[in-house]
């Protein structure tokens, strides 16, 4: 049987963010996808500007499609926004032709106090009337590096809006999704907290012996571009590999 992976990045990312992950598991004989979701890739964030979570899950749904139609069996593989997209492939195709999935730092709570779920997020909705962009931090343990080439720098006020519904939508599905699945969460991570594990954990209905937590102790949200993404990678890599080899 042949396995592909699916690599969902996320909100605002480039390839680049993800792209480290794409030769090692090729290596493997596995065929890797890494679609480009609406509005990202592009020169300027303004690309962004009146998408909706809707889209960046029919453009994952389409690459998950096509991927199955070459591979029998999918691991689905989400960063940040890309594991909630991830989750909700789950909640569709587990048990055909979803394996399994897993989720780099799952962006169910974030660290600004306006994300679902926070104090403020009741202002949320206010603020997008008289502001129409965000300015995105720097995401990796080194503030000195460069954040442009994995992610944009800014990122309009609507499609920011459309991200936190996408949240309260992914977690009112997690009791759904009963696939095999591994976390991984960095204790640095400045953009996701660290709750978003338990969120996770304690309300999708996998059976406790098919969920995996794997903490990086250094790495900021950018994990698979970090100082520790050898581990994040290699984590990966050895999870499907021994879901592959069991199959």
């Amino acid at each position: 049987m042949a396995f592909g992976v699916l690599i969902i990045h996320g909100f605002s990312a480039t390839l680049d963010s993800v792209h480290s992950l794409v030769e090692p598991l090729e290596k493997q004989g596995l065929r890797v996808s890494v679609p480009v979701l609406r509005g990202h890739g592009e020169d300027s964030p303004e690309m962004l500007r009146g998408i909706t979570w809707r889209q960046w899950m029919k453009d994952a749904e389409t690459a998950f499609i096509e991927l199955s139609e070459k591979a029998g069996k999918i691991f689905v593989v989400g960063h940040s926004m890309g594991a909630l997209i991830a989750l909700n492939l789950a909640a569709k195709y587990q048990g055909e032709k979803l394996d399994s999935i897993v989720l780099a730092a799952p962006a169910m709570r974030l660290v600004s106090m306006l994300g679902p779920g926070r104090p403020l997020h009741f202002l949320a909705p206010v603020l997008k009337t008289f502001i129409k962009s965000w300015d995105l931090s720097v995401a990796f343990s080194d503030r000195h590096e460069k954040s442009d080439a994995v992610h944009y720098l800014w990122a309009p006020t609507d499609a920011i809006m459309s991200f936190f519904d996408l949240i309260s939508f992914t977690e009112s599905r997690l009791h759904d999704i009963k696939c095999p699945m591994m976390i991984l969460h960095n204790r640095n991570d400045q953009t996701v907290t660290q709750d978003s594990i338990d969120i996770v954990y304690n309300n999708v209905a996998t059976e406790h012996a098919d969920k995996e937590v794997i903490w990086l102790e250094r790495s900021e949200h950018q994990m698979f571009c970090d100082c520790e993404k050898e581990v994040a990678i290699r984590s990966i890599v050895d999870y499907i590999t021994k879901r592959v080899n069991g199959a």
